[in-house]
């Protein structure tokens, strides 16, 4: 792959990642960083290594291959001179949503040593390298970090996140970029679990879409949808590949597909990059990488180019252990070439269907322009595949019945069995309360018994001492009667 003719793209397989060789000195490795392309060249933007926030900002041009960084000023106020700039740095930042707004970055959110009690939203001009904060009014949301935010029209969509009290939240807030007003958004129906980590999409100007993410000891891989119109949350069913739970992943969004790449669980990273067709919920496996590779890391990024008519995927960054610094691009297979057969199943099309069939007239002035759509199409099909999604309700009910029969046949051998245990338990109870009196018994014996020895001695003794007592009189009594015979002789004679 070379690098002086800027062809490299050229010989690139189709959906494989490649790493890009680097021309000079590559940024500092990172994740929880922000990037996006813009003109051919990559913007990275702050980020964290080692727990130490960044506030550099790094530009890798896809052309030549090669990294460079970015010095930032900002206006003056010195000698009230409009034109006078001084250097500044980015406030460090990790954790931050980057967004392009004509010829802007705008960068909400995020976590810092001296963040704010609310959002701040900073600006980077791409042409004059100022920078500054953009103020905002009306309901300004609380300081977060984690969060989505997603581009409809004119108005950023800002979703959940996690605030400086690691609190999480499932709010919804919207900023009008012409007034630079914040709203409210008052949702209807459920919303998802507090999170954060997650990604967010908008599919034809009107369904934000948010997949993953994760609390502080639970990973998601569900799917929830809001339709901005009618501003009501629906959690359908994605389609095709299963899925594992993730939070750290990267999402960007290209026509009707949904590219998502890396995250993981904190144990293991995510190794497959996924493509979601959004309008029908299907989710695919485009390909996979090793399980320690760079791009199966949680904090990473994407976002996409396209370089002569091509699309590209450029990944950068992230965590999976440690912390990596490489570009990676991928060419994904165009979409008149993939073999769509999985995307003709009426099921699947139902399924898309469910967040799409929601209402034929809606106002949706306070979110953003209305869009024109026609839902004539979906209808019909949820119509078309009632009576089969009745059927299939019907057979699981009935294996629902049945497993129903058992689950409470079960239940009753479970309280025979508890009870049985029960009546055992105070059998060993009452036998081990027998063992204990038992062995006190036998010390008392042992007791007794080594007593019992000293006394034997004693009385061994006494009964030496006895026979000796014995022996003696038995002696004074002979020789006392036969003194005795000797006087009554002598008086006699």
């Amino acid at each position: 792959m070379g690098t002086d003719s800027g062809s490299w793209h050229s010989a690139l397989d189709c959906d494989q990642w490649v790493a890009l060789p680097v021309a000079g000195r590559r940024p500092s490795a990172r994740y929880k960083h922000a990037a996006v392309v813009v003109d051919g060249k990559l913007y990275v933007v702050g980020g964290s290594r080692n727990g130490r926030y960044l506030s550099d900002v790094q530009a890798f041009d896809l052309k030549d291959l090669s990294w460079s960084s970015i010095k930032l000023s900002t206006k003056s106020d010195a000698e009230n001179d409009k034109d006078s700039t001084q250097t500044e740095n980015f406030p460090p930042i990790a954790g931050h949503s980057m967004v392009k707004w004509g010829n802007k970055l705008l960068f909400l959110g995020g976590h810092s040593k001296d963040a704010s009690d609310n959002v701040t939203v900073y600006y980077i001009d791409l042409e004059s390298h100022l920078f500054g904060v953009m103020e905002a009014t009306g309901k300004v949301p609380v300081a977060r970090g984690g969060q989505s935010v997603s581009l409809v029209g004119s108005k950023l969509i800002m979703f959940g996140g996690e605030d400086k009290h690691r609190r999480l939240m499932n709010d919804v807030h919207v900023l009008d970029l012409e007034t630079m007003t914040w709203n409210v958004a008052d949702t209807i129906q459920t919303p998802p679990a507090p999170r954060f980590d997650h990604i967010a999409a908008v599919h034809a100007e009107r369904y934000l879409q948010i997949f993953g993410g994760c609390t502080h000891s639970i990973f998601f891989n569900d799917l929830h949808v809001l339709d901005l119109e009618t501003l009501e949350w629906s959690k359908p069913q994605i389609q095709g590949d299963l899925v594992s739970p993730r939070a750290g992943h990267a999402g960007v969004a290209i026509d009707e597909n949904w590219f998502i790449v890396g995250g993981g669980d904190n144990k293991n990273g995510s190794s497959e990059t996924l493509v979601m067709d959004m309008p029908k919920l299907v989710m695919s496996i485009l390909t996979n990488v090793k399980e320690r590779d760079p791009l199966a890391s949680e904090g990473l990024s994407v976002s996409s180019s396209f370089i002569n008519g091509e699309l590209f995927l450029v990944a950068f960054g992230g965590y999976n252990g440690k912390y990596s610094n490489e570009v990676f691009v991928m060419r994904p297979t165009p979409k008149d070439s993939k073999n769509t057969k999985i995307f003709q199943s009426p099921a699947v099309a139902a399924a898309a269907a469910y967040a799409l069939a929601k209402s034929e007239s809606l106002d949706f002035t306070s979110i953003g322009s209305k869009p024109k759509v026609d839902l004539s199409v979906e209808v019909n099909v949820v119509k078309e595949e009632k009576k089969s999604l009745e059927s299939s309700i019907r057979e699981v009910e009935a294996v629902n019945s049945v497993m129903m029969e058992k689950l409470e046949e079960l239940n009753g051998t479970h309280v025979d069995l508890s009870k049985e245990l029960h009546s055992v338990q105070g059998q060993l109870a009452s036998e081990r309360s027998r063992c204990d009196d038992l062995e006190a018994q036998i010390l008392d014996l042992q007791k007794r018994l080594s007593s019992m020895k000293s006394i034997e001695q004693e009385v061994q003794a006494l009964r030496s001492q006895k026979l000796a007592i014995e022996q003696d009189m038995e002696e004074a009594e002979t020789v006392q009667r036969q003194g005795s015979g000797g006087v009554w002789r002598w008086i006699a004679g």
